[in-house]
């Protein structure tokens, strides 16, 4: 039914947050004209949690080891904005976009649904 899914990221400072997806964590993507950059994502997938609030939707890269990863985004230039932090579920941390924006990083500890067959 569905060949991938495409993630939106509102921004303050476009232009300056799609400079560091492509030069700071290195996205490859593809210039639709106009500088407007399509950035290729790795796998994903798609959680469902219960609220007492309002809907909302999160995004979070993930990683298999969110110290390393973090030393890395901060050698290119990434403010982490919240340090690691342990859940039940895995551990998360959130970096800075140049717009101020906040970007999660997340170690899982489940078992990848993308990786099933």
């Amino acid at each position: 039914m569905f060949n991938g899914s495409h993630v939106i990221i509102y921004s303050e400072d476009a232009e300056a947050d799609r400079a560091f997806l492509r030069d700071a964590l290195g996205l490859p993507n593809v210039d639709t004209g106009g500088g407007w950059l399509i950035f290729k994502l790795p796998p994903a997938e798609i959680a469902v949690h219960p609220t007492d609030g309002a809907a909302r939707h999160e995004f979070y890269f993930m990683c298999s080891d969110l110290t390393e990863t973090l030393g890395e985004l901060t050698a290119a230039g990434a403010q982490v904005t919240s340090p690691p932090v342990e859940q039940r579920w895995g551990v998360v941390a959130e970096i800075a976009l140049p717009s101020g924006a906040r970007l999660g990083v997340y170690q899982p500890k489940h078992e990848l649904a993308y990786n099933l067959v």
